[in-house]
């Protein structure tokens, strides 16, 4: 075969993950990775990408599954995760609307438990009415020396008694004794008490004692009046509390003012007060005035109220009036009808004031309904909201896991088009492994460009067939490609055994690299000897076409040296090695003889320093464009050439396949 340019392409094996045979026996032979002949791991035979590898070692952890929505694992928890994201807030409106429900449901009770007290109160107000208007009969009686004339005991007495039986609840009514001691009544000893204090006092005598019936009546209003306030709570948790605070203060005001008029009567039908009545007056007087004054305050509204009931109430001038003459307590002539007049105006003004007192009542069952309406309102929506996120809550989390499942089947079937695409990423990377050495090929698609790099001792390997040209022209073209064909793929499968890398196939030449694009150190000698003495063995097994007599014979060549190798061009883009070692190495080749491996003294001299291996003195060689070289030939190794495995050979027509295509095919669809 002619000479070949100093520019040389290639087909690319795969020198980072190589099967390399180690010398010995045919099993000694170990998965290597292929940088200066260290011991690597166990790798697969064929190059992978560091996507590969990621891929690999993601699929075997199980964290990694717990996560991946691709497996039922991490479907389940992912599931779970978005199930429980809506159901937080969910949860938390439930709680809140449950707690603003509560909340509602407390005040509605409160406002209710105002309206119960209220009532209570007022029931307990109508019997201290009816007393302070029986007290104030009883007086007038007595200060007018038994005169009738504006007094009806029996049905006075009547009234009392049917506004005590009416009573629902009895207070504890504290009652003083002669002996200065208090004793609690219950509802029938109070009535027994009261018929017997009526009995005993003969009030209808005018030997009655005045200040024991104020005492015995005075005492009674005091306790009823004193539960009374007990029952209306003054609480903050409503509007209400002020309304409740003038009711109160309204009815001591009214009891006030009607112990005062007693003592009003008293001076009308006397004409004068000791020092003792004449202080209760005041102080009763003060206390009654202040009391209203402070409802009015209390509920400003009320202030207009009370102004109509005093325009509308005729002679209330004469109450000031006569209230001024007392507090005077000069000596008078007594009067009765001065007193009469006295006790039907101090009586008009109290019901008067018991008007403002029914007004006001009525604030207060408005205010209460009205509260009591809002809190059923507010009730009412927190139980539909309630019921609303009840009913919603069951289809938000079977929307949330339909959607999840509908995400998770996406995701499952974007793992399986994922899986999909990276195997058919690795057989677009098997293929362009052929092409360019998987370094460089990487290299090449991250960065687009490779920089040329120098190899300071690298062994080209070069073969050809002898007559080919003959065989050729006896031979159709698709018997050619088939020879050829047959021959490189058992070549291609037995290099696979050697850290060598193959570079190109042009016709009937094959070219073999050690040492690039990944140095080993001095193992490119001893590497590309072995395999020429190995591709030299195999070789003669082939039969030559319509030859079927002749066997193959090949022509080999080998140098060491320097070289520089790099990409060229961007549209189909080659590894080169550029280099007088490759013009050398394909002069060895083509001054050679058939069946034989024709080196040169640098390749010898690296031989012999490796050691193993014998070689033969040739003589002065002339190669075209270096003159006389000294050259040898590579006879055999030391112990035989180690074989790794048992390789069937192919018939002439068979289309056999190189292993590691197989073993790439076959990896791809795992």
């Amino acid at each position: 075969m002619g000479s070949l340019p100093r520019k040389v392409s290639h087909s690319a094996n795969n020198p980072n993950l190589h099967y390399l045979a180690t010398g010995g026996g045919p099993n000694t032979a170990m998965y290597k990775r292929g940088s200066s002949g260290s011991a690597g791991d166990c790798v697969s035979l064929r190059s992978i990408s560091s996507e590969d590898l990621s891929y690999v070692d993601v699929e075997q952890h199980c964290c990694a599954k717990a996560s991946n929505p691709a497996y039922k694992r991490g479907r389940r928890l992912q599931l779970m995760q978005m199930l429980i994201l809506p159901f937080i807030p969910i949860m938390a409106l439930i709680v809140q609307t449950s707690i603003i429900l509560q909340g509602t449901l407390m005040y509605r009770n409160e406002v209710m438990d105002i309206e119960t007290q209220v009532t209570i109160a007022t029931d307990l107000g109508k019997v201290v009415t009816k007393l302070q208007l029986e007290r104030s009969e009883v007086a007038f009686f007595i200060y007018t020396n038994g005169s009738n004339s504006r007094s009806n005991f029996s049905h006075r007495f009547e009234v009392t008694n049917e506004a005590l039986t009416n009573m629902t609840t009895w207070p504890p009514v504290a009652l003083p004794q002669e002996n200065g001691k208090t004793v609690y009544l219950n509802k029938s000893e109070f009535l027994d008490r009261r018929e017997e204090f009526r009995d005993r006092q003969k009030i209808s005598s005018d030997e009655s004692s005045i200040s024991e019936v104020l005492d015995w009546y005075t005492a009674v209003n005091a306790a009823m009046l004193e539960h009374l306030t007990n029952q209306i709570k003054e609480t903050d948790n409503s509007g209400v509390w002020r309304l409740l605070i003038a009711f109160k203060n309204l009815l001591r005001s009214i009891e006030s003012m009607g112990i005062s008029s007693v003592y009003g009567v008293k001076y009308f039908s006397y004409g004068i007060l000791d020092n003792e009545n004449y202080t209760s007056y005041v102080r009763y007087d003060t206390l009654g005035k202040d009391l209203l004054n402070g409802t009015l305050n209390y509920v400003p509204s009320m202030k207009d109220t009370y102004k109509a009931l005093m325009k509308s109430m005729p002679h209330y001038g004469r109450i000031k009036n006569n209230s001024d003459i007392i507090l005077r307590n000069r000596r008078r002539a007594p009067n009765k009808d001065e007193a009469i007049d006295y006790f039907d105006s101090i009586t008009t003004y109290t019901e008067e004031l018991r008007k403002l007192q029914t007004e006001l009542r009525r604030k207060i069952r408005e205010y209460v309904n009205e509260t009591l309406s809002d809190a059923s309102n507010k009730e009412a929506i927190g139980i539909a909201i309630l019921v609303v996120v009840l009913a919603l809550s069951p289809v938000i989390i079977i929307l949330v896991r339909n959607a999840v499942a509908t995400i998770q089947m996406y995701a499952a079937n974007l793992a399986v088009k994922a899986r999909e695409l990276k195997k058919e990423k690795r057989k677009s990377d098997s293929l362009l492994f052929q092409m360019l050495p998987p370094s460089v090929a990487t290299q090449l698609k991250q960065t687009r460009q490779v920089p040329a790099e120098y190899y300071a001792a690298v062994t080209v390997y070069f073969s050809d067939i002898v007559g080919f040209t003959e065989i050729a022209a006896e031979s159709s073209p698709l018997e050619v490609v088939t020879f050829l064909n047959s021959i490189y793929k058992l070549f291609d499968e037995r290099i696979e055994c050697y850290d060598v890398y193959k570079v190109e196939t042009i016709g009937d030449s094959y070219m073999v690299a050690s040492g690039l694009p990944v140095k080993n150190g001095d193992k490119h000698v001893s590497e590309i000897a072995t395999m020429a003495l190995d591709l030299l063995a195999a070789s003669t097994l082939f039969r030559i076409p319509r030859r079927q007599c002749e066997r193959l014979q090949i022509r080999c060549g080998v140098h060491t040296g320097p070289v520089v190798a790099g990409i060229v061009g961007s549209k189909m883009p080659r590894y080169c090695l550029f280099g007088d070692t490759v013009n050398t190495a394909s002069r060895m080749e083509s001054t050679g003889d058939a069946l034989r491996i024709h080196i040169s003294l640098e390749m010898k001299k690296a031989l012999d320093a490796v050691g193993g291996f014998r070689t033969e003195y040739r003589g002065l060689v002339d190669v075209k464009g270096k003159g006389m070289m000294e050259t040898y030939w590579l006879t055999c190794k030391d112990g035989g050439i180690a074989r790794n495995m048992a390789i069937d050979q192919p018939e002439f027509y068979e289309d056999a396949e190189p292993v590691f295509m197989r073993r790439l095919r076959d990896e791809c669809y795992i």
